[in-house]
């Protein structure tokens, strides 16, 4: 039987994962200095989404020099609703205006061998209004609505890291036709 030592010692030569991520790292420093501080208005896009009608501020596919979040302003018209869906991180909605409530269907899960998840028959309800703040935990079904008499807006961010983990598990459960956009 071989020693520790010997153990140790076995194995073969192969790439150079080390000196390879010293070279990305180099590539990606110099990337940084050309991605974009700012995004004036005028170049922040607007989507007709199955989530519903959104404004990308920053996105990863955007050249921005943000490097963990994820953020769009959402337009909800009057009586309107987002797309329920689900995603592997934790979400932060400021609302800029109007008033509604959100359902949010809280993940339990079982991390014995494999993750099994399941979520609350029974959601938990959530008034909001100008000037709030809602989290939203990882993974938990949510959905958005507009009871207001006006339209309604807010920030959403979350985190791109977790897509970098290998995590980048999104399920849009129920979609929604986004109205117009904005003229």
């Amino acid at each position: 039987m071989a020693s520790e030592r010997e153990r140790a010692m076995l194995g073969k030569t192969g790439p150079a994962y080390y000196a390879e991520s010293l070279e990305r790292s180099k590539r990606s420093r110099e990337e940084a200095k050309t991605l974009h501080r700012q995004v004036p208005a005028e170049d922040q896009v607007w989507e007709r989404s199955p989530q519903g009608l959104i404004k990308h501020l920053v996105n990863g596919e955007m050249g921005t020099s943000e490097p963990c979040l994820d953020m769009y302003m959402q337009y909800l018209e009057v009586g309107g609703k987002s797309g329920k869906h689900r995603h592997m991180t934790e979400e932060l909605l400021y609302v800029i205006e109007g008033t509604g409530y959100d359902l949010h269907w809280d993940p339990q899960f079982d991390a014995d061998v494999t993750i099994d998840f399941t979520w609350s028959e029974e959601p938990r309800r959530f008034e909001w209004q100008r000037g709030d703040f809602v989290y939203i935990p990882a993974y938990a079904i949510h959905q958005h609505f507009n009871t207001g008499e006006a339209p309604a807006r807010f920030i959403s961010a979350t985190s791109r890291q977790v897509a970098q983990l290998g995590f980048d598990w999104i399920d849009q459960l129920e979609s929604v036709v986004a109205p117009e956009i904005p003229s």
